[in-house]
């Protein structure tokens, strides 16, 4: 029986995970399971949890600083092991890489069945000798796993194959109730963070060349800094093509449904994703997408490539350009592709997503149960 679930993830702070957590979370708690989040800090801009939701602190203590890096590994098992002798949740969702061996090691021996999920492409964050050693060792102790995509599932074979599931992540409530465009500005837009593997220098070099034909257009990026150099690379790169007039870096928005909703077209330009929750808004919105084909599959899985978005090689600016400039001057094929866009919302609205993690947490602790037995 299925009545308390418990969370772990690292904060609560802005990202997929995080998001997809306080949604489950508050979700669970509406339907009246017990929902526990045990985390490790305390971060900013996190994201809310109903105050039926009881947050439990697991990280490191205070007289902990001064200790040696693998002391702190231990210790992190440690206490999420404590946490779940306390509290004996039903069922322990891991969320993220590092996470999902702490809680595979805490849990060994309480008779707690662990389901992991993955976030991110694995290439790249699972594939280091250490990784290998601890998948092959932990993996098959989970009593589920929860993918993203199944280019994630197709790279842990053949350790977690069995009994696993694929679910998208949930669509936030904002964007399924915003009301559909009925005016398309001369912008493409983006919302996602300022980092690297976003690869927004490239965008700005397939931009450039739409620029060129259609001058009256604007590119404008939403999303926060994350602090590894490349909003100041980006910045540099708007100087040096003298586009302060037609590329905006707008900054984070906590009413991205009301501005993207007003773009020609979204597109997404990543080198790997895991699922693009951006790209999904964007969908939701009814907004005519184009994205890279990245690693592990996270578009592929969402847009079906000339139905409803478009699909692009990764790293290749000739071909985002091609693609935003046939939006842009076909608008009839470029509502079309939206509006088959809007239908992710059958898929990915919130009590569909919740329904399917439901039904997956239920059938994975029986089976656990079972196994044990």
């Amino acid at each position: 029986m299925l009545k308390r679930i418990a969370f772990h993830l690292n904060c609560l702070s802005q990202g997929g995970a995080e998001r997809v957590v306080s949604t489950l979370a508050n979700r669970f708690v509406d339907e009246g399971y017990e929902v526990l989040v045990a985390t490790e800090w305390y971060g900013e801009n996190e994201y809310p949890l109903d105050p039926r939701v009881r947050r439990v602190h697991v990280g490191l203590r205070e007289a902990d600083a001064p200790k040696s890096r693998i002391r702190k590994i231990l210790l992190r098992v440690k206490y999420l092991r404590e946490f779940l002798k306390t509290e004996k949740p039903d069922v322990l969702v891991a969320f993220d890489h590092q996470v999902d061996y702490r809680a595979l090691l805490a849990a060994r021996g309480t008779g707690i069945p662990v389901v992991i999920s993955i976030r991110t492409n694995p290439t790249g964050h699972y594939d280091a000798l250490t990784d290998k050693l601890q998948i092959r060792w932990l993996f098959p102790k989970a009593a589920g796993c929860v993918y993203q995509t199944e280019g994630q599932r197709a790279f842990f074979r053949p350790y977690l194959q069995d009994g696993t599931a694929v679910i998208l992540n949930p669509i936030n409530d904002k964007y399924l109730h915003a009301p559909l465009s009925v005016h398309r500005e001369k912008a493409v837009v983006q919302s996602a963070r300022i980092v690297d593997f976003k690869n927004q220098s490239m965008l700005f070099d397939a931009f450039a060349m739409v620029h060129q034909r259609h001058p009256d257009y604007c590119l404008r990026l939403y999303g926060s800094d994350s602090g590894d150099g490349t909003m100041q690379i980006l910045q540099d790169k708007i100087r040096a093509l003298g586009a302060e007039d037609w590329i905006l870096l707008c900054g984070p928005c906590s009413h991205l449904e009301t501005e993207l909703v007003k773009g020609a077209v979204y597109v997404l330009s990543s080198d790997w994703e895991g699922l693009p929750n951006g790209l999904m808004e964007a969908m939701a919105l009814g907004l005519p997408c184009v994205s890279t084909d990245c690693p592990c599959g996270g578009p592929a899985e969402i847009i079906r490539d000339g139905e409803n978005g478009l699909l692009v090689p990764i790293q290749n600016a000739d071909a985002m350009a091609k693609a935003i400039l046939t939006l842009i001057e076909d608008p009839e094929y470029a509502e079309a592709l939206g509006r088959e866009a809007r239908r992710i919302r059958e898929r990915a609205g919130v009590d569909e997503i919740c329904r399917q993690w439901l039904s997956y947490l239920k059938q994975a602790v029986a089976a656990y149960d079972e196994r044990r037995q």
